[in-house]
């Protein structure tokens, strides 16, 4: 007679298998299954999770988390990944200052089982002291909330082709040279109010265009746009003030015939307006939120848009 696999309940932990008689034999709970550190080798197993919840697979920007970032899953006996998520640290290499939380993810066929909920008190746990921050999804905003974390603002996500017209930003912008590398690693802390030195110095591999914004000389504002699936995501955008900020977006507009999307502080309600005006439509909202700290260090006037949403 041909076995027949039966599978009762995930959460009994048992599994039988009929043959002429019965035997069942023991399977690992969610609870039970080891967390452990993601790496590189696996990308194809995150982005089949980020595909198995809707998401874009996004292999690109995967890749650049789990090169620079700590990334936590937990395994399926049945293969892939139960769920997974990333950490990216800044600061000291042996004291970091400030860690972003990004890409929380949970197979469609083990969500609402707490699986996601235990590997948020894992890695909050695993980062100790250290403060953290997030972008989170209306979705994802309560889990956080009930783990300790604050909203302390928002983001608004737009995405589109970008039309030009009207008055040009009377600001000179320019392709990024290695020689400026240095320059924008500075100027990124300063804004930042964090080094993330080895996110800025991996830019110029993995962004399609790297920009800089000058006056007198003096580099006043950065940005840079990299491919995710169809688009071109415009991050970091850091800029002296709204027009150069304008400028570095309209530079970088030139240089692509794919939709940009972007995700800006709420607060620069001037750049937003006019991205809008130039055929970005808002996609969504994201809230902004901490733990461990009351609001994000750096100076926000100046910090236009996240490298990405992932990496905080």
């Amino acid at each position: 007679m041909a076995k027949r696999r039966y599978v009762g309940p995930q959460t009994s932990g048992r599994q039988c298998l009929r043959s002429d008689s019965l035997t069942c034999v023991s399977t690992p709970s969610l609870a039970a299954l080891p967390i452990r550190r993601l790496t590189p080798r696996d990308l194809s197993a995150c982005a089949d999770l980020s595909e198995d919840r809707g998401w874009p697979r996004e292999q690109h920007k995967w890749g650049l988390l789990l090169a620079a970032g700590k990334g936590y899953g937990i395994d399926d006996p049945e293969g892939g990944l139960v769920t997974a998520c990333v950490v990216t640290e800044y600061g000291s290499r042996y004291r970091p200052e400030l860690g972003g939380i990004g890409m929380v993810l949970v197979a469609e066929r083990h969500a609402r089982q707490g699986v996601g909920r235990r590997l948020m008190r894992h890695v909050v746990a695993e980062m100790a002291a250290t403060p953290l921050t997030l972008y989170a999804t209306p979705y994802g905003r309560p889990l956080y909330e009930e783990l300790g974390f604050k909203v302390i603002g928002s983001s608004e996500m737009v995405r589109g082709h970008f039309t030009a017209g009207g008055p040009h930003p009377a600001v000179a912008t320019r392709t990024a040279t290695a020689e400026d590398l240095a320059t924008l690693v500075r100027l990124d802390a300063e804004v930042f109010g964090v080094d993330r030195t080895h996110m800025i110095t991996r830019l110029p591999a993995f962004a399609d265009e790297l920009r800089v914004a000058e006056e007198d000389g003096r580099i006043i504002g950065y940005a840079a746009a990299w491919p995710n699936m169809d688009t071109h995501v415009v991050g970091p955008l850091i800029a002296r003030d709204t027009e150069t900020a304008k400028a570095l977006v309209a530079s970088l507009a030139a240089h692509t015939n794919r939709p940009l999307r972007t995700d800006v502080d709420t607060r620069h309600e001037d750049l937003l307006t006019w991205l809008k005006d130039h055929g970005l439509l808002s996609v969504g909202f994201n809230a902004v939120m901490t733990y461990g700290i009351p609001d994000l260090p750096g100076d926000w006037t100046r910090r236009f848009a996240p490298l990405t949403v992932a990496a905080g």
